[in-house]
């Protein structure tokens, strides 16, 4: 029998998950050419070139027992130095290779930055909507997930709820920026004021709170709009980076945790998070690509293409009668729901072959995440589904 934990989860498994399945359900009966999935954030963009240079070159150049062997489960030291400095020339800050942590991707950089800081029943403050997975790491630590729903206007966080929301078993506010789902890009005016809210709060109840910026989309802004790095504002920061979408690596699984020197405590932090990337089973991050993206550093997927898309589904999707914020950054839009029910709203745009994930996955129901980061073609070839969908409900 498995444990009661895993039976809620498979009770509840993923309905981004769910919905991708059901798109090679419908390619299989329709053909691929019929079906839009706009379910999954699945980078469409390839790998810039170097890095499949790097790995060839890296494999045959590196000595085999050292590059496929254990390192410290912090990482190589060479490989965070030159992550640390690449920091600080982009960001004025001032890292060096203790600072950085390197993690099997975003997923388990969050799982040992919880896992370290986490007593059972401590609270997390997470603002809605948000990533889904952001439950399943709170609870894997019997913390508690205390969503607080963000200003519907402009999706940003409703600050007054944030402060009203902190009390004495708050250990950590959770962001993502930008954001998934929605594209919002937290401005340095936001994280300014979330970090006078935590300051202040720190000294009523005496005891670190924590703010958590989950970045793997830092790399996706457009139209010049600049992503504050957030250890410049509170000191009682981590940041948890990936490179699955600014290299389009998803699958590779490598990303890291950075712990600034500033944080209460932070060589004792450190020496946490490190022994929670062991102990939670990832051992280190993988080796190989840990080497690969130390030569990267400087590459970037070519974002004119989800630019692209963007401006065109933003486009079909709002002349077909839909309300949508346009996105800043990532490669979501976030549509309002015609009816109350977004998961009603989903199954009724299956008749047209259009897959969404309903916002409900998010917290924040009454509203479906459309991914963009599909190919141009698909999204031109879906303006009539959507003009049908609209046609259904907003020109009634």
């Amino acid at each position: 029998m498995i444990s009661e934990k895993m039976q809620k989860l498979v009770e509840d498994n993923s309905a981004i998950r769910e919905m991708f399945e059901e798109g090679k359900r419908l390619r299989k009966i329709y053909g691929d050419e019929n079906v839009y999935d706009f379910s999954l954030g699945n980078p469409s963009l390839p790998a810039p070139k170097k890095i499949n240079e790097s790995i060839i070159k890296t494999v045959q150049t590196e000595d085999s027992c050292f590059l496929h062997g254990y390192m410290s489960n912090s990482g190589y030291e060479d490989v965070r130095e030159k992550i640390a400095n690449s920091i600080n020339k982009k960001f004025c800050t001032n890292f060096n290779c203790s600072n950085i942590i390197m993690t099997v991707g975003a997923a388990s950089g969050l799982n040992i930055v919880l896992k370290s800081i986490l007593n059972p029943k401590d609270e997390v403050i997470t603002i809605a909507p948000y990533f889904s997975e952001y439950n399943n790491y709170i609870e894997n630590y019997d913390g508690i997930v205390k969503p607080v729903k963000s200003n519907e206007n402009d999706f940003l966080p409703n600050l007054e709820e944030v402060e009203n929301s902190i009390n004495e078993k708050t250990k950590a506010i959770l962001i993502n920026t930008p954001n998934n789902p929605t594209g919002v890009v937290y401005s340095q005016e936001i994280i300014e004021k979330i970090a006078d809210i935590m300051n202040k709060k720190e000294k009523e109840y005496n005891h670190e709170i924590y703010l958590i910026s989950d970045e793997p989309y830092r790399e996706l802004a457009y139209d010049n709009i600049e992503v504050p790095y957030v250890t410049k504002y509170y000191k009682n920061t981590f940041v948890v980076y990936s490179y699955s979408k600014s290299l389009s690596l998803p699958g590779e699984r490598i990303g890291y945790v950075v712990i600034p020197n500033e944080m209460e405590n932070s060589s004792q932090m450190i020496e946490a998070v490190t022994i929670a990337n062991r102990i939670i089973g990832c051992v280190n991050a993988p080796s190989l690509m840990q080497r690969v993206v130390a030569e990267c550093l400087d590459e970037k997927v070519d974002l004119e293409g989800y630019e692209k898309n963007r401006n065109l589904l933003y486009k079909i999707v709002t002349e077909s009668g839909f309300e949508c914020v346009k996105p800043q950054g990532a490669f979501y839009l976030f549509v309002k729901s015609p009816i109350a029910d977004d998961k009603e709203f989903c199954k009724i745009a299956k008749k047209y072959n259009l897959l969404f994930v309903p916002a409900s996955s998010f917290a924040y129901p009454g509203y479906v995440r459309i991914a963009y980061c599909v190919s141009y073609d698909m999204i031109d070839r879906s303006k009539e589904a959507f003009e049908k969908l609209g046609q259904e409900f907003i020109n009634k």
